[in-house]
């Protein structure tokens, strides 16, 4: 189990802090307006009426002790900036902030965020590799550049082994499982199997190879 602060309980903070709670993480939510810290109170560890933009005040609460800060004050950047300077002085190992948009994240990035997210960008990036290529049924992202995607085969695959398509070699793609149409699921694949053109193939690899596919 790790151990968040989440800063700024608008929609996108409010519903991470919960979610992150409902995996059985341990999390504090922080927010300077009560009523906001009181609709989330029931759904969190602990919840707080505070201003994080006070270094003090994160020190009382024990910051410092937690393993990751989310900066969710995305469409205040004096703020957004100053809370993520004081969560660098006060040595949090991880930062993540939500920017308002590109000028947004480059200031935050050299403030020393690990990393800086516009949310409502990925949703879209996410969800048009979806619309765009048939194929695509679902993408989980694990990191700002990698992910896992289901996907059924493109026609140049079907019939071929995955060894004979070599999708590591030409996409950095690496096959690590195979669903049937029974639903059932071959981890790891056989890659000496021809695949067929009704299984789905999970797959793991970086956001920008799996645009490439949508050119196939």
């Amino acid at each position: 189990m790790k151990s968040y602060v989440v800063i700024g309980l608008g929609r996108f903070g409010a519903e991470l802090a919960t979610r992150l709670y409902a995996c059985g993480e341990e999390v504090m939510a922080i927010d300077t307006n009560g009523q906001l810290v009181d609709k989330i109170a029931d759904r969190v560890t602990r919840a707080v009426a505070a201003d994080a933009r006070d270094i003090d005040v994160l020190e009382k609460l024990g910051v410092e002790n937690f393993d990751r800060a989310v900066v969710a004050v995305g469409s205040d950047l004096a703020s957004s900036s100053l809370i993520t300077m004081n969560l660098k002085s006060l040595n949090v190992p991880f930062i993540l902030c939500k920017a308002h948009d590109d000028t947004y994240r480059a200031i935050l990035e050299k403030l020393g965020a690990d990393r800086v997210i516009i949310p409502e960008r990925e949703v879209a990036d996410k969800l048009a590799l979806g619309l765009t290529h048939a194929g695509i049924m679902e993408y989980i992202e694990l990191s700002q550049e990698f992910g896992v995607v289901e996907m059924e085969p493109i026609p140049e695959w079907v019939g071929k082994t995955i060894r004979e398509m070599e999708l590591r070699t030409r996409y950095g793609l690496n096959v690590i499982a195979v669903r049937n149409h029974e639903n059932a699921i071959k981890i790891p694949p056989d890659i000496d199997t021809p695949i067929e053109a009704d299984v789905i193939m999970v797959m793991l690899g970086k956001y920008e190879m799996f645009e490439n596919l949508k050119k196939k």
